[in-house]
């Protein structure tokens, strides 16, 4: 047999809060997509007190990937070790652990150690998952500091809200409406321009030029996890100025005579940008409002031509 380069690497950042708080952060998987950038959203398999395994859908280089990792939580030592079960090329294997560390005070470090190989050990294969680790590992500790950081901050940025509508059709035909984003361009008047590519079977990623009320338009590109029938989550990965983060979900629940449909936006409000966008009196506050309209309006604007669509041909 070949031998197998098997690569180890450690990143870290000194974070301020106390270390508990990072651990619990780190714990709560499902949280993931709102604390680390490269994250789409994350699914229990199986858990207990101490183990679990996890499905991640994620980006790495830019590109939508999914795994199934298994977990071992400890608690009294602050450490998480994960460790991936079937890996997806170009990685042939991949595990590591997080280790929280008190520094004193309300302070910690957070060191990230990762353990990977590539398929057939081939160097261009590894060097793209050098690539990918520092990147996603850097992101990773910068969000995490960011985010931790913010929860104890009460500023207001944190916005999560929901729109739901009733449709007298079976919840297939609403789904597909949602999940056929390639389309909206021709169904909906405030999509000027779609891209879908869908690589993976229910893995997508979509690129989007959306209408404004004033008539200019803003990309964005987002990454899609697609359930038939019962959800559709996603999470923008190119976002307008005023967020620095935008996730979401399509949730479709049976109901008597037909389905309910739920559109759920989590955002964090960008500060720094809310001045550029919106003029200099505006502040968090302002900027919520505006945010919550917009998205709010695309929608249910959205939702009511799904409606349309599939009580006339559902």
């Amino acid at each position: 047999m070949p031998e197998q380069h098997q690569r180890t690497v450690e990143h870290e950042i000194e974070i301020a809060v106390p270390a508990a708080v990072a651990y619990r952060l780190i714990v709560d998987v499902e949280n993931w997509p709102r604390l680390f950038p490269p994250t789409v959203h994350v699914d229990h398999v199986e858990r207990s007190d101490r183990e679990e395994r996890i499905r991640i859908w994620a980006t790495a280089n830019g590109e939508p990937k999914s795994w199934t990792s298994r977990r071992r939580l400890d608690p009294d030592n602050l450490r998480v070790d994960f460790r991936q079960e079937v890996s997806t090329p170009p990685v042939g294997a991949m595990g590591g652990a997080w280790l929280i560390e008190p520094v004193g005070g309300d302070r910690c470090r957070v060191r990230l150690l990762h353990d990977y190989r590539a398929v057939d050990d081939d160097p261009e294969k590894l060097a793209w998952i050098d690539r990918a680790v520092d990147r996603n590992s850097t992101a990773e500790l910068a969000a995490l500091k960011a985010n931790a950081e913010l929860v104890e901050d009460g500023t207001g940025r944190l916005l999560v809200f929901d729109d739901t509508v009733r449709i007298d059709a079976p919840a297939k035909a609403v789904y597909d409406f949602v999940n056929e984003a390639d389309r909206w361009s021709d169904r909906l008047p405030h999509v000027a321009r779609v891209s879908l590519r869908e690589d993976t079977p229910g893995l997508q990623l979509l690129e989007m030029e959306t209408l404004t009320k004033d008539g200019s338009t803003h990309t964005t590109t987002s990454v899609r996890v697609c359930f038939p029938h019962e959800r559709i989550v996603y999470k923008q990965i190119q976002v307008p100025a005023l967020m620095t983060l935008h996730t979401g979900h399509w949730l479709f629940e049976s109901v008597p005579g037909g389905v309910a449909v739920t559109s759920r936006h989590t955002v964090v409000i960008n500060e720094a940008n809310i001045a550029r966008v919106l003029g200099p009196e505006a502040g968090v506050a302002e900027a919520r409002s505006f945010v919550r309209n917009a998205l709010s309006t695309n929608s249910l604007a959205t939702l009511r031509h799904a409606k349309e669509h599939a009580e006339r041909d559902g």
